[in-house]
């Protein structure tokens, strides 16, 4: 065998060469390097002949001549070779499939986790590291060890105890602050976008008044706002008077209840009470239903009613803004916050029917009656300023994909304190900064640009999100791959909500799985809020609200967004959005586990970033949306037959819905017989993936006149809950719903099928171009409609 080896090596020295290649292990390391060396011939140099004299030794038997020797070894050499070489090839064919297979079976048996295999071939490590290829399981295990290193708790602390309200000189140092630690880290880029926007702001010069009014709508006696500083940023401003009715929450069942009584909403002010919907939808229903101005307090049914507790001062008022845009939904009628000791005062006074027991709140002294009451007379005087807000980014460029982003952000300004609203936030995102910048320092390039930023005017609207988001609104779904928010993380402990685009639900459940509940030792997230219910996702799945700052990443942009919050069990959070929102207070309210759950987030946040930034396939479920669409047709279905009376019918809605799931299927499908190891197969696969919710972005109605364009999550005429809103109509035999968003339809005019056509139409073309879209290239789709 050695000398067959031999003849083999003398054969290639003596072949032609122009190439070849050599690995070389280099000293210091344990990689191996790949050299690319060419050789030439000399010029006019003879060129080797292929085949030479060769002599073949054999043993010496001594009594046979030399050339028996040579000729028994040659014939034996020539009836040896087809079946060496034969051998070979089958050997290198066996061991070669035998390796695929494995390697297959172990991508299937171990799913995700072999999602993030490295194959980038120009992979360095730096001069310390001693890793080849990073898999899920090293990542995680290093962000958990370095995530451990931080100071979360002394963060937070430090950044509620400063001044953050936009525009002042204490936001405008901690810009700078933020900025330099974001600069000390190992990112590639750290810049700073500065606008001059308008936020409104109390008048000190005139005060906003709250007066009692006599039948002539003459104001008299004043009554105490006995916390003047509170407001709602974008309210209309003027004077509203008339009589006050108590409507709940203001939502608009609510308000259609009222009305059923006999008690007519138009023309009057109404007491609503926090909480369930945001303030903006208080108001714009309000607005919808022809109330002249709105009061809004806490009651104390809405909080914990536990004696040894922490519960809001019946003095506060609760701080609240609406969207800083009139196409967004702002109101054109003035609000204002007032305290449960004010709300009392005029319940009290209030006559007519006795509110429903649901409505029922723990005022004390009030019995909850409906009105109408007393008169009244709101002046409210806010005024805008022009006034700079500053958003600061961080980017670590991805290696394979830099072009797509994985963004994740919290606010940073707060009206108050604000310790759970923005400082857990910035905590939170400072040691993502610096973990993972360190994981960077050890070996770690994500595959696609990881970044993070810090908004400013989160509480006047999230305006500073909204003007990055209007300035590369034509290019941010090709840009962006999911929107992860830090806002309202740690508000308790007991529960834990994702309030998310159904894209992500299958990769939290994953991460859930992999982190430690922070209160229940030996349990995962996952083993926790299964515990009272085995659906984990109706314990733990909320869409998103108008009132979240990742509402606008999915429904103005169409990106992919989440929002993570830890809170108490069946109440809120007391001091939220109010002067009480301190350091301290959460420490209590949270009976010393604040860093514990902040730690959680942190730990989940991060391992989501690792997964959306790392795999080779974006980790989102495309084919949930087949699931949404068949929720709401299953509402729908209830009106069939009284549309098939008037001619109508919904089966466009139903193709295009079996469109999507086939295109979801077929896609779903692709993906799994391919080789992950194709880059661009890969690339194309992710861009179809990472723009499915964009999809959903109603391309026939203007962003300026309806901004919120998501067919499911927005506001206007062209979304699915709009036309199931109007179809109801057909039951109800009532006037048109006030309440629905569609200024071209005045109330009273109960179901109109011209419009029904137009929802319909609107919805179609959206939802099949969706199904399109997911398809991929036109000669790929093969539905019929």
């Amino acid at each position: 065998m050695e000398r067959l080896w031999s003849l083999l090596q003398r054969t290639q020295r003596l072949s032609p060469r122009p190439s070849q290649t050599i690995y070389k292990r280099v000293e210091g390391t344990q990689q191996w390097r790949l050299e690319e060396e060419e050789e030439d011939g000399e010029e006019g140099a003879e060129p080797p002949a292929h085949f030479c004299p060769m002599e073949l030794r054999g043993p010496d038997l001594g009594s046979r001549p030399r050339r028996q020797n040579l000729g028994f070894w040659a014939a034996a050499g020539r009836r040896a070779a087809p079946y060496l070489v034969l051998t070979t090839l089958l050997i290198f064919t066996g061991a070669f499939l035998l390796g695929y297979v494995a390697f297959r079976g172990s991508c299937q048996a171990c799913g995700d986790d072999v999602l993030v295999v490295s194959e980038d071939l120009n992979y360095e490590p730096v001069p310390d590291s001693h890793q080849g290829t990073l898999y899920w399981s090293d990542l995680q295990a290093m962000f958990l060890q370095l995530l451990r290193e931080g100071s979360l708790e002394d963060t937070i602390r430090l950044t509620s105890f400063r001044e953050r309200v936009s525009g002042s000189a204490g936001m405008a140092a901690l810009a700078q602050d933020i900025r330099a630690a974001l600069s000390s880290q190992k990112l590639d880029h750290v810049w700073t976008d500065t606008h001059y926007v308008g936020l409104q702001f109390p008048d000190p010069a005139r005060p906003n008044t709250l007066r009692w009014a006599d039948t002539a709508g003459r104001p008299g006696e004043q009554l105490p706002l006995e916390d003047p500083d509170v407001y709602c940023p974008y309210s209309a401003t003027g004077n509203a008077t008339g009589e006050l009715v108590y409507a709940h929450y203001g939502r608009r069942e609510d308000l259609q209840d009222l009305r059923a009584r006999g008690l007519e909403p138009a023309g009057r002010l109404l007491l609503v009470r926090l909480g369930v919907i945001s303030f903006a939808q208080k108001v714009a229903s309000a607005q919808d239903f022809g109330a002249r101005g709105v009061l809004i307090y806490p009651d104390p049914a809405d909080f914990s009613q536990d004696p040894h507790k922490l519960s809001l001062s019946s003095h506060r008022a609760v701080y609240g803004h609406f969207p800083p845009v009139q196409s967004s939904g702002l109101p054109g009628i003035p609000a204002q916050p007032i305290s449960a000791d004010i709300a009392s005062l005029l319940l009290r006074k209030l006559k007519g029917p006795v509110a429903p027991q649901e409505w029922q709140g723990h005022l004390p002294g009030s019995s909850y009656h409906l009105g109408p009451g007393p008169g009244l007379h709101l002046v409210v005087n806010n005024h805008r300023v022009s006034t700079p807000i500053s958003n600061i980014f961080g980017c670590i460029e991805g290696r394979s994909e830099p072009d797509h982003y994985v963004v994740i952000g919290a606010q940073r300004d707060a009206w108050g304190p604000g310790a759970a609203q923005s400082a857990v936030g910035t905590g939170i995102l400072l040691e993502l900064v610096r973990t993972f910048s360190s994981m960077v320092s050890n070996g770690f390039r994500p595959r696609r640009s990881l970044l993070f930023i810090s908004w400013d005017g989160g509480d006047f609207g999230s305006v500073g999100s909204m003007e990055w988001l209007e300035g590369y609104l034509s290019v941010l779904h090709l840009k962006a791959v999911v929107y992860v928010s830090l806002d309202n993380a740690v508000l308790g402990d007991d529960k834990f909500h994702a309030k998310t685009s159904p894209l992500l639900i299958s990769l939290i459940e994953n991460i859930l799985k992999q982190v430690d509940s922070p209160n229940r030792s030996g349990q995962t997230l996952y083993e926790q809020v299964v515990v009272n219910n085995h659906s984990w996702d109706a314990e733990v799945i909320r869409p998103l609200p108008m009132d979240s700052s990742a509402y606008s990443f999915t429904a103005f942009a169409g990106v992919p967004a989440v929002e993570f919050s830890f809170t108490e069990d069946g109440q809120a959070y007391p001091f939220l959005h109010t002067k009480d929102d301190t350091y301290e207070n959460l420490h209590k309210v949270l009976r010393g586990r604040l860093p514990a759950v902040a730690q959680a987030v942190a730990q989940l946040a991060g391992q989501l970033l690792i997964r959306l930034s790392h795999d080779h396939l974006l980790p989102l479920d495309f084919a949930r949306y087949g699931d949404v669409v068949l929720r709401h047709i299953g509402c729908l279905n209830e009106f069939s037959g009284d549309l098939k009376a008037r001619g109508l019918t919904l089966q466009w809605v139903y193709s295009a819905r079996g469109d999507y799931i086939r295109a979801a299927e077929k896609l779903r499908k692709e993906i799994y017989s391919s080789e992950e190891s194709d880059e661009r197969l890969m690339r194309m696969y992710n861009v179809r993936i990472m723009r499915v919710e964009f999809y959903f972005l109603s391309q026939y109605v203007s962003p300026a006149d309806s901004p919120f364009r998501h067919i499911f999550l927005g506001r206007g005429d062209h979304t699915l809950g709009a036309l199931l809103d109007h179809v109801r109509l057909l039951r109800s035999g009532s006037s048109a719903d006030p309440g629905a968003p569609s200024p071209r339809v005045a109330p009273g005019l109960g179901f109109q099928e011209s419009r029904f056509r137009r929802q319909l139409a609107l919805l179609t073309w959206t939802l099949q171009g969706a199904a399109n879209a997911l398809s991929g290239d036109v000669w790929n789709i093969d539905n019929n409609f």
